[in-house]
C-alpha cells in the first residue's frame, strides 16, 4: 500500500474503475493518504488497493461519518498535499441529524463551485458587471457561506453577508418556540432590507422559508422585484406547488435556481430546462458534481439496493476527492431517482424531503 497516486489521478476524464483506483491509491498509500485512513486501512476485513474497483465496491466500506463527530480533523488531511501552499480550512455540518460532522477542504470543493458557477450561467443568473450578490444563510463554520462568495468572486463582484446560526433556530423549533424562530428571520429581514435600499445587489442567496418570509413582507418584496434578476434557493425542502408559486407568482423576473448539497458531499445544481426535456412537468431536478460526488438512491430497508428511476428512496452519498474521502453515508433526505441525460452524465435528484422514519421524529429543518 505505498504506491503514490500520479499528479492528475482526480482527472474526471479517467474512466470510472480507474477514477475509483486512483482514490483507492491515494487515500490508502501513508506517502499520500491521510492518518485516518490510513490507521482505518488496518482495521478493515478488506484491502481497498485490490478489493475497490467500482463505485459498487465501496459497499465493502462501513458508514464511517459518524466517527467525524469527535476525530481530530488533523487526521484528515492526506499527507500528499504537502505544507508548502496549505490552504486546507475546517466545515461542519448542519447539526440537523445531531452533533455536527466535521470535514476538511483544500481544493476540491472550489472546484465544484467552478462547475457550479458555468450550470447557473446556463439558467441566465447574472454574470460579470450585473450587480452583486446577496447572501442570507449561515457562514461561519458552514461552507455554504464561502460556496456563495465564490459564486460572486468568479463575477468579479461584491458579495453582502448576513449570517444566520441555524442551529439556534432548529433549536427553539425542537422546544417548540416557534416565535423566537419568527423573530429572528425578522430580524435577518431587516438587514436584508438595509442592504438591498443601499446596493446593486441583482443575486439573492436564500432559504425557501426565507423566500416566503420575504414574499409576505410588501416592502422587502418590491425591493427585490425592482432589483434581483438571479434567486439561488438551498438549505431546506420545498413543495413543487410553493417552488412553482416562487418561480412564477412571487418572482416571474428572475432566475430561479435551486441547489441541493451539504457539508458532507458538496454542491448539487439544479439541472437547465434545456437538459430536462424527459421531465416533461418542469420538475426541478439536482445533479452531483460527477464523478467526484455520487448518489444513489437506496431502499431505506436495504441501503445497498438501488430504487428504479421515477421512484422514491434514501439519498445515500458517496465523495472521492483529492481532499477526501468518504465512502458512503446515508443522509436524512428522501428523494426522487431521476435518469441522466447526455449533458449530465449521472442520475438526478428531484422532489427532497426529509426522511420519515416509522418510530423517529422527523429532523427539524427551521429556516436552514
Amino acid at each position: 500500500m505505498t504506491q503514490q497516486t500520479p499528479d492528475g489521478a482526480f482527472d474526471a476524464a479517467l474512466s470510472p474503475e480507474d477514477f475509483v483506483a486512483a482514490a483507492m491509491r491515494w487515500h490508502f498509500s501513508p506517502e499520500t493518504g491521510s492518518p485516518y485512513w490510513v490507521k482505518r486501512a488496518a482495521e478493515l476485513d478488506f484491502d481497498p488497493l485490490t478489493d475497490v474497483r467500482t463505485w459498487a465496491d465501496l459497499d465493502l466500506f462501513p458508514d464511517v461519518s459518524e466517527e467525524w463527530r469527535d476525530i481530530s480533523v488533523d487526521d484528515l488531511v492526506p499527507a500528499g498535499v504537502g505544507r508548502e501552499g496549505w490552504d486546507f480550512q475546517v466545515f461542519d455540518s448542519g447539526g440537523t441529524t445531531g452533533r455536527p460532522k466535521r470535514i476538511v477542504e483544500s481544493q476540491s470543493r472550489r472546484d465544484g463551485v467552478l462547475w457550479v458557477s458555468e450550470v447557473l450561467a446556463e439558467h441566465g443568473v447574472p454574470g460579470e458587471g450585473q450587480g452583486h450578490w446577496l447572501h442570507l444563510g449561515p457562514t461561519g463554520p458552514h461552507i455554504v457561506g464561502r460556496s456563495v462568495g465564490l459564486l460572486a468572486q468568479l463575477r468579479r463582484t461584491f458579495c453582502h453577508f448576513i449570517d444566520f446560526d441555524p442551529r439556534w433556530v432548529k433549536t427553539a423549533v425542537k422546544a417548540g418556540r416557534g416565535e423566537d424562530a419568527g423573530r429572528y428571520v425578522r430580524h435577518i429581514l431587516g438587514q436584508a432590507r438595509d442592504v438591498l435600499s443601499t446596493q446593486p445587489v441583482s443575486v439573492l442567496f436564500a432559504t425557501p422559508p426565507v423566500l416566503e418570509a420575504i414574499a409576505a413582507d410588501e416592502r422587502l418584496l418590491d425591493l427585490v422585484r425592482a432589483k434581483v434578476r438571479g434567486i439561488v434557493w438551498a438549505g431546506t425542502s420545498v413543495s413543487p406547488e410553493t417552488l412553482r408559486a416562487l418561480e412564477d407568482e412571487v418572482f416571474p423576473d428572475a432566475a430561479v435556481v435551486g441547489l441541493y448539497g451539504n457539508t458532507m458531499m458538496g454542491i448539487a445544481p439544479q439541472r437547465p430546462a434545456s437538459a430536462d426535456s424527459q421531465v416533461a412537468d418542469g420538475t426541478c431536478v439536482f445533479v452531483p458534481f460527477h464523478p467526484f460526488s455520487r448518489v444513489r438512491v437506496v431502499d431505506p430497508e436495504h441501503p445497498t439496493t438501488e430504487v428504479g428511476h421515477g421512484e422514491r428512496g434514501q439519498a445515500r452519498i458517496s465523495l472521492l476527492s483529492r481532499d477526501l474521502l468518504l465512502p458512503w453515508t446515508l443522509e436524512r433526505d428522501s428523494v426522487v431517482r431521476i435518469a441522466p441525460t447526455e449533458s449530465y452524465p449521472q442520475d438526478g435528484l428531484a422532489d427532497i424531503r426529509p426522511l420519515t422514519v416509522s418510530g423517529d421524529a422527523t429532523p427539524v429543518e427551521g429556516v436552514y
